[in-house]
């Protein structure tokens, strides 16, 4: 099936991946890293989009984000962001052209079923690559915020990682638990593979609940003449 044309929806979150190009490193050392942080916050406060959670791997990023105001925000962010990196990571390391393999992928998320695990595969995205052993330690991610490690000054907690408890003790608590459930394997593809197509991230209910919000079909039929009764499964 192919990738649908992008689907972004103010007040809603996102899930956001950008791949380095060629697959090659888009941070050197921490400096980079620290650089790429300070850029997405900035940009993320003019664009006005919310930023829930996040991982920077060494060619690739992930990201949870809700634009407040307009579709175009979570656009705006990413631009903005590329071009100060890009530019900065030129200079610094001596070379030219671009950093990134296309455009950014992007994937409406449904809130009600989708956010928390769709926050879980990010924040342990370090831990399953076998970065380190527990997904708290790795240091550029917003697991150890979430798990009440460090606060970090990206992320605007969603009403959804509020909802986890009445006090931050049983938010981060009941984080854990879910975190410690772990990510399986058919999960991790089926977020991945939506992200890619610009997919939703929702289960049956979420998928019709963002069709009647944007008044259009949001996962693309397949390929080929309908099935008639009577035909053999595929």
């Amino acid at each position: 099936m192919a990738r649908l044309t992008r689907l972004s929806l103010p007040g809603l979150p996102h899930h956001l991946m950008q791949i380095g190009n060629n697959r090659q490193p888009i941070f050197v050392d921490d400096e980079d890293r620290q650089a790429w942080c300070a850029h997405l916050r900035e940009a993320s406060l003019v664009a006005r989009v919310d930023i829930h959670a996040y991982v920077l791997m060494s060619n690739h990023v992930h990201l949870l984000a809700t634009p407040r105001d307009s579709a175009d925000g979570l656009s705006t962010m990413m631009q903005s962001l590329g071009r100060r990196y890009v530019a900065a990571f030129n200079r610094r390391h001596g070379r030219s052209g671009t950093l990134w393999e296309g455009r950014f992928r992007a994937a409406l998320v449904d809130p009600d079923d989708s956010l928390l695990p769709c926050m879980r595969y990010i924040d342990s995205h370090a831990q399953r690559s076998g970065l380190v052993a527990d997904a708290s330690d790795y240091a550029w991610s917003s697991c150890a915020h979430h798990l009440g490690r460090r606060r970090d000054p990206l992320i605007v907690d969603h009403a959804r990682y509020w909802a986890l408890g009445n006090t931050p003790f049983e938010r981060e608590g009941a984080f854990r638990n879910f975190l410690d459930e772990g990510v399986s394997q058919r999960e991790a593809q089926a977020i991945s593979q939506a992200t890619r197509r610009g997919w939703p991230i929702a289960g049956v209910e979420g998928q019709r609940r963002l069709a009647t919000q944007l008044g259009r079909e949001i996962v693309p039929r397949p390929r080929g003449r309908p099935r008639r009764v009577g035909d053999p499964a595929p």
